[in-house]
This record gives structure tokens, sequence and C-alpha cells, in this order.
């Protein structure tokens, strides 16, 4: 149990606590019980499809590594990531699934890997950003007075969408100059421990971004991004339908980017709290659905689908020989991989 760790149980069952305090339990349990099963069924299958897409978008993002990678490797190491994310702490995930997918296909290094996640995760946080103004912008978006906090919150996802442009952009004609920088900043205001892994990540980073450097794949990785969260956002409509909230698309979309960047909060295995918060925020508070809906909404759905990924992804890591104890250890040994390659030259900028 680390600080991390710590830190992710904590937030969690706070969370979790403020969701449910002064509120009425049976209620909340009785519309669960009297969902439309149908909906919440094609939810959660619309949901799990959704790593299916995931799998077929990572071709992408490997082909500058390696440009013919087999699905079924691809398919099994999502399965493992996500399955990790779910019962073990730490967010391990990204670390168990780069782990695994090497193993899978011994012409990706364990590096190579982990960098096209990097990769994945700026993609994703574009897209999500872009759904999270795109709704607000909407007309038939609510017109509430959020607050401070929430102007705060959009202007960051303004932000966000600059700056991750700014920053690519400078890594791709500037790709020494932003390490250097990165670097001396990372020492100064990070421990030492941690700064080189922050370099080691860049590095790592910059290996996969043959992505970006190449105008055809970067609008296939965009595309199959901007796809893959519009079919989540799919199921995130079927799952309001099976808890008789009749929001519209515009708020799936909504509460699905919000969702999206709640869950990056630390948080205990499985995004509990982090995801019911959020929900509850995007549709209670913004969208004033009753608190009882969101919150069968919230566990319901949530529920629904951290079942069939994690049983998945369970099956295929007993299948590659690795236990819940291997997948823990991941995280260590991609460090330690990562440290390898790109240890020298991180030793070198000194």
């Amino acid at each position: 149990m680390n600080w991390k760790t710590a830190l992710g149980f904590v937030l969690s069952a706070f969370l979790i606590w403020w969701t449910l305090h002064d509120t009425d339990l049976a209620a909340v349990w009785a519309a669960i019980r009297g969902a439309d099963f149908l909906f919440l069924g094609a939810s959660v299958f619309v949901a799990t499809t959704g790593f299916f897409w995931r799998a077929l978008r990572w071709k992408v993002l490997l082909h500058p590594v390696e440009p013919d990678t087999r699905f079924g490797d691809r398919w099994a190491a999502v399965n493992i990531g996500f399955m990790a994310n779910n019962v073990l702490p730490a967010r391990v995930g990204e670390f168990a699934r780069a782990y695994s997918f090497a193993r899978l296909d011994r012409r990706v290094s364990v590096s190579a890997a982990f960098g096209s996640l990097v990769v994945e995760r700026v993609l994703d946080a574009l897209v999500l950003a872009s759904f999270l103004v795109g709704t607000v912008l909407m007309p038939s978006f609510p017109d509430v007075d959020l607050g401070t906090r929430f102007t705060a919150i959009l202007q960051s996802a303004v932000v966000l969408l600059a700056g991750v442009g700014v920053v690519l952009v400078l890594l791709l004609v500037f790709p020494t100059f932003v390490v250097r920088v990165t670097e001396a900043v990372a020492r100064r205001v990070l421990p030492e421990g941690i700064a080189v892994r922050v370099i080691e990540a860049l590095e790592a980073f910059l290996q996969a971004l043959g992505v970006v450097r190449s105008p055809i794949l970067l609008i296939q990785a965009l595309a199959w991004s901007f796809f893959f969260w519009f079919w989540h956002g799919i199921s995130f409509w079927l799952g309001m339908r099976a808890f008789d909230i009749d929001a519209g698309w515009v708020a799936a979309f909504f509460t699905e980017a919000v969702v999206g960047f709640g869950v990056a909060l630390p948080a205990a295995p499985g995004f509990f709290g982090t995801f019911h918060a959020s929900a509850e925020f995007a549709l209670d508070t913004v969208y004033a659905v009753g608190e009882i809906p969101t919150l069968a909404f919230a566990y319901g759905y949530h529920l629904g689908g951290f079942i069939p990924v994690t049983l998945m992804g369970l099956w295929y890591a007993n299948r590659l020989g690795l236990s819940l104890g291997d997948v823990r250890e991941s995280e260590a040994k991609v460090e330690a991989e990562v440290d390898a390659e790109f240890g020298d030259a991180v030793d070198g900028t000194r």
C-alpha cells in the first residue's frame, strides 16, 4: 500500500459517501431493479464491443513500430489491461497492457508498446475535450448557472485542446529541445526518481510519434478515436434510457466527457467513486434528471460494464500464464524495460 494506492482508496471512499449520503438507498436499489434490462443489456454490449474498436485502433498506433501486429494479440492485451484497472490498485492497466502485448508479439518492445499507449491517451484527451466543449455549445445544453467551478473546467478543456496541439507541434519540430526543457523543469520541481521516469516516458512517447509524423496515420488514428468515443457515447445513451433518463444525445455525450475526465483522478480499482460522482454532476447537477435515476444509472451502468471485460481479461491473463501478481508487477517491469532502453539517453543529457 503505497501513497498512490492509499490516495485512490481514500478518494473513492469519500466520493462514494458523497454520492450516497442523505440518499434513499432503498429507492436507488428499487430503480436499479426496475431498470429496462433490454436497454441495459444493449448498453453493456455496446460498451464491451468498444474494446474491439480499441484493439483495431491500436494497430494504427503501433504501425510505426510494427505494421503487421495481430488483432488477437492486441485484443487479449486490451482486455488484460482493463481487467487490471478494474481489480488492481494504482492504475497499472496501461503497464499491464504494454507488458502483456510485448509477451504476445516479440517484435514489439515493451517500451514501444507503452509509448503507443501514451499517444492513445493524448488522442483520447483531445477527443473528450472536444466533446465537452462541443456539447456545452449546443443549443439544447441546459441554461444553468454552474458557477466558477464549471467555467474553470470548460476553460481547462479549451486550454487542453490548444496546449496539446502546441506540444505535439514542438515535439515534432524540436524533439531534442522539448526533452531538454522537460528534463530541466522536472529535475527542479520533482524528486529525482520521478523526474527520470518522466523523461523516459517522454522518450518512449517520442518513439511512438511516427503516427503523428505520417498524415495518413494521424488521420486514421484521429478518425478511430472519434469513432470509438462516439460508439462509447451510444452506450451511455442506452444506459440512460435503461433507467428512464430521456435527456437526449447531447446529455449522453456530455456525461461521457465529464466521466472520461473524472475517472482520470486517483481512485480505487474499477474507478469506483470517481465514475459515480462525475455522472452525478453531469446528469443531476447539470441536467437535473433527479438524484435517484442518476445514481441508479451511475451504479447500474458502471457495474454492468465492469463485469464482462474483467472476466475476459482474467481469462486471457490465465491463458498467457500471467497471475494477478505478475500483472501487478507489470509497472515495475515496464519501467525497467523503458529505463534499459532510454536510461543512457537520459543520463547523457544531464
